[in-house]
């Protein structure tokens, strides 16, 4: 399973028009799910994700977790980052899970961080949507739960 974070000073995210999520400060989280994945891999990115200390501190360190700083998470569904890139021009997705399998575990992943007591939205599992982002600093961190091992 992975996740791409990036830091946000605010981000929305829509299908057909209508706002279905938004957020304040905090990340834009994209996640995508291997069909090998897990609930353990959903658990892991997602206390990873909201302990992962990238937000400046007072003195500009990156040193403040979500937690720390009660920042908000828009979490996004994104098979596109199982995209495997190595043979010829098209990128292939089969080591995507199949669509039940990634709705759960997201749905999983979205369970975990929630846990936390942050302000968490999301888009619309498998849908077109449009993301709005301020990317913030830029910070961009991806993150990939098969590292848990390593």
């Amino acid at each position: 399973m992975k996740a791409l974070l990036q830091q946000v000073s605010r981000a929305s995210v829509s299908v057909d028009s209508e706002v279905v999520g938004s957020s304040g400060r905090g990340l834009v989280v994209f996640v995508g799910v291997a069909s090998e994945d897990t609930k353990e891999d959903a658990r892991y990115l997602a206390q990873k994700t909201i302990s992962l200390r990238i937000f400046p501190d007072k003195t500009g360190k990156l040193n403040l977790s979500s937690l720390d700083i009660r920042g908000e998470l828009l979490v996004v569904s994104q098979f596109t980052l199982l995209a495997d890139t190595r043979k010829g021009r098209r990128p292939s997705f089969t080591n995507a899970a199949s669509p039940a399998q990634a709705k759960a575990l997201f749905e999983q992943f979205v369970t975990e961080a929630r846990t936390s007591g942050l302000k968490i939205e999301t888009g619309h599992f498998q849908q077109h949507m449009l993301v709005e982002i301020y990317n913030d600093g830029p910070v961009t961190i991806m993150l990939d739960s098969r590292e848990k091992f390593q």
